[in-house]
Parts: C-alpha cells; structure tokens; sequence
C-alpha cells in the first residue's frame, strides 16, 4: 500500500516505524529537514521537506497515486486543508485527519465530504484519556482494552504472591472460577513471551494478558493478584489537553486535583471544571504535594508535555506515598526504562494512538487495533466475511485453523451489527456504539479448540510478534471469486 505521512512527530514516525515493516510504500513529508534525515538514517521510506498543505508539496510526495493520506501534523487546520486537497486535487481514496481541537470535534459535518473531505478523524487526547479512565478504573491492571462495542476486554495484569492461580497450571482457572469462561492470551515472563498451554504454570510477576467478556473482568482479576481497593483520590500534574479531558471525565465519580503551572491556565480550568479542585504549582514541588496530601492520593497521573517533569513528579509522589502513579512519556527508550520500576505504569501517547490509525490501514475487515508491550505484540478485532468455500476461517474449528505459532484466538463476539461510517472523535470500531442493536442478539464467546466460526463474527487474535501479522490477515481474507 502507498501511504503518504504529513507530520513526522511522535505519532506520524510511530506509525511510520510500523506501517515500514510491513512492506508498505511510504512517504514521510515534514517542514523539517533535520527531523526527516535522522528518520531516513533508520527507516526504509521516502522524505519530502515542506508544508503539508501545499499542493505541490503533496504532488512531489506522490499524492497522485496514494492510496491512503495520514495527515497527523501538530495542527489541525494543515490536516484538514491537506485532506482536501488530497480529495479535489488528487482524488485520493483514503484521507484520516489527526483532530485535536474540541471545536472541530463538536461538528462533525465539517469532516463530510462537501467540506473537508476527512473519512476518519482520529483525536489522541480523547483516546489517551479513555485509555487512562480505564487504568483508574481498574488500579491492578496495566492495560484495559476494549473489543467489539466493549462487551470484551483484553486486560494486562501482573501476578503477584497470594493470587490463587499463582503456582498452578492455567487448566485450574476454571476450576476456580466456574462461572465465567475467560482464557490466557499470553504471558510475558522476564519480557519473554510463553505461548500458553493448559500445564502452563503461573509464576508471580508474569505479565499476564486475559480475555473475558467485560462484565467478568474483576472476577479473573481476583484469581491472578489481591485486589487494590477502588480508587477514590485522583491528582492529575498538567492541565494541558489531556489532563484537562481527564479532569472532566473523571470530576463527576471521583474526588479530583489537577496541578497546573501556568498562573492563565489554572485559572481557565477553575472556571471550567465543575467539581476539581484547580491548583496553581509546580507537581515537582515536595511542599505543594505534601500539603495537598500526596500520600491519600489512589492515583497520580503526571500529564504535562515536558517528560522529564512527568517522570520526577511520578517518582517524588510515589516516594511520597501516592499508592499508584501513572507517568505520560514521548520516548520509548524512556518508557522501556521506567516502566514497571517505581513508577507503575509508563505510557507513550504515541503507541496508544497508533492502534486507531492502524485499524484503517490493515489487509481485511479490521475492527480494532491495539498495540500492546510498547509495540511489540498486537491485538486485532477482525470480522469475517465469506462462505466455507472462500475462506479459510468459516465454518471451522479453532484448532483446525492453521494460525502462526504465537497467534491465538481468544475471543468471538456474535451478531454485532455491522457497523455504519461516522464522523467525529469517536471513529475507531471499538467506539462504535450497537445501542440500537438488542443485547440479546450479541454473544460473547471465549474460543476454545472446538468454537466453530461463522460468517459476520468479530474474533479477537492477540498476535505476540507482530511479525506474524500479515500472515494472520491473509488467513482472514476471502478469495477473490467470493467478492
């Protein structure tokens, strides 16, 4: 495929990084020079320096045979013209548009194709803030993803000494929990993945990924570690976009602080959040943090756009006695190195973000993407079309599937509602509300080695080389004479 990429920043060389290894044509085009060369110095693509708004900027990048145009620059306006012109100029059949600003976010119709021409608008804020309400509401998990429509979640736990799986074969789950069916997608163990098997034993501190319809969640949790008590406290360093979208999402159900340096700013947010409680400060302070009772504090999220602050503030208040921190952090390099020390959970705003765009850019009917371990491992949502005789999936077992070592099946969900095309913030599937669509009509069903797969079910693979995952596309998709 031939992607062309405006905005080399932490997310367009994200999604360049990745989009490269899959044998994708790519274009990366940037205003600036240095940011570009040290790109081309790692990665196999092609570089134009310029505006990515300017038609002739996008016809030297190739925009007359692009099959696809991310237009992920830092501002939202250069987006949308580029998507535009990509439309009139060049008649480019895929345009994804990066959309920070709320005011566009709020209009849908300006996305349509009488205006800007934008077929999917992708806001990183307002993932990253889904992403991290998930982590507060579930404080013993380092990932929470969601899968069709949120009736499954993928979750990411640390097993820790006292769980009553620890020491046992992963055979012994269901044994202690009967009531739910779930099942382990992988373990992680000293950052070496384990392909599970029914003797797998569960030591403590492997990472352990588990599937389960969403509502059964807290339930395996319980078998794998003791449970944190539910968090009421939450103090939030940063009022930029995030923090503040966080602020606002979290005010009505928990008891919030947000610490903001800039005097203006601090004074915005106390006029606009209703129930939070707007400090002016430094979140590096020890005096501010200690009178604000740092040490009461459930979670404490450092949001603000400087990295390194965020990595201090996560250190002095877990130091200090906040019971789990959360740091925002651009560098990967940075991430690998704190992750899991004593700040909980490291998160790269970037490698969040990737899996919405890479959803749109995957071989087949691809649902859902989520990058998992920093990239490393990917899970996918794939819905499957044909008939016995066109594909290699319908009408088959589990086990007769002939899926890549490390690829596993680990969830099916059953008569969604295929769904319809919307504009707005929300563009991923995984955000694709089915309220129209009787509960009762969807199944969840956890895979084992005899679930038959049927045309229209949404199965859920988690993928842990995301080498693997052209194959696994291939295996999903029809033969020509079906189409």
């Amino acid at each position: 495929m031939k992607i062309i990429i405006l905005g080399a920043g932490q997310v367009g060389s994200s999604v360049a990084e990745s989009l490269v290894s899959e044998a994708n044509d790519i274009t990366m085009v940037d205003i600036d020079s240095k940011r570009l060369a040290l790109l081309q110095e790692r990665l196999d693509l092609r570089t134009v320096v310029g505006n990515a708004s300017h038609p002739s900027v996008l016809e030297n990048a190739g925009a007359h045979d692009a099959d696809m145009i991310l237009a992920v620059t830092e501002h939202d306006e250069t987006n949308l013209v580029a998507c535009k012109l990509a439309a009139s100029l060049f008649n480019t059949p895929t345009k994804i548009a990066r959309i920070r600003s709320t005011e566009y976010l709020a209009h849908p119709d300006i996305f349509s194709t009488e205006n800007f021409c934008v077929d999917f608008a992708i806001s990183p804020e307002q993932i990253l803030t889904e992403y991290i309400e998930k982590l507060i509401e579930f404080p013993e998990a380092l990932q929470v993803l969601d899968f069709a429509s949120g009736k499954v979640s993928l979750v990411a736990v640390r097993a820790l000494q006292g769980g009553s799986l620890v020491g046992q074969k992963l055979q012994e789950l269901r044994k202690h929990v009967p009531n739910v069916d779930s099942r382990v997608a992988a373990i992680f163990r000293k950052d070496r993945p384990i392909i599970p098997e029914g003797d797998t034993v569960i030591e403590a501190e492997d990472e352990v990924f588990f599937i389960a319809a969403t509502e059964d969640i807290r339930t395996v949790m319980r078998e794998l570690r003791k449970m944190d008590k539910p968090v009421k406290h939450v103090m939030i360093a940063g009022g930029g976009k995030i923090g503040k979208r966080l602020a606002e999402t979290l005010e009505k159900d928990y008891q919030v602080k947000i610490i903001e340096h800039n005097y203006q700013a601090s004074e915005r947010l106390a006029a606009e959040l209703s129930s939070a409680l707007v400090l002016h400060g430094d979140a590096t302070d020890e005096t501010l943090l200690e009178s604000e009772n740092i040490a009461d504090m459930d979670m404490f999220c450092a949001l603000t756009n400087d990295e390194e602050n965020n990595i201090m503030s996560a250190l002095l208040a877990k130091r200090m006695g906040a019971h789990k921190v959360i740091a925002l952090i651009n560098r990967r390099a940075y991430v690998d190195l704190v992750q899991g020390s004593r700040i909980d959970i490291a998160i790269s705003p970037a490698q969040v973000t990737i899996g919405s765009l890479l959803a749109y850019v995957r071989h087949g009917d691809v649902a859902a993407v989520h990058s998992l371990r920093r990239g490393a491992a990917e899970a996918l949502e794939l819905v499957v079309h044909g008939d016995a005789k066109s594909s290699q999936v319908v009408g088959r077992k589990v086990e007769e599937i002939k899926l890549p070592k490390g690829a596993t099946i680990g969830a099916i969900v059953r008569g969604l509602p295929k769904s319809e095309g919307t504009f707005g913030e929300n563009l991923s599937a995984e955000h694709d509300k089915a309220a129209h669509h009787s509960d009762n009509n969807i199944r969840v069903i956890i895979a084992h080695h005899d679930t038959i797969i049927q045309q229209d079910d949404h199965v859920i693979i988690f993928v842990i080389n995301r080498k693997m995952i052209r194959e696994v596309e291939k295996l999903f998709q029809v033969n020509v004479g079906f189409l």
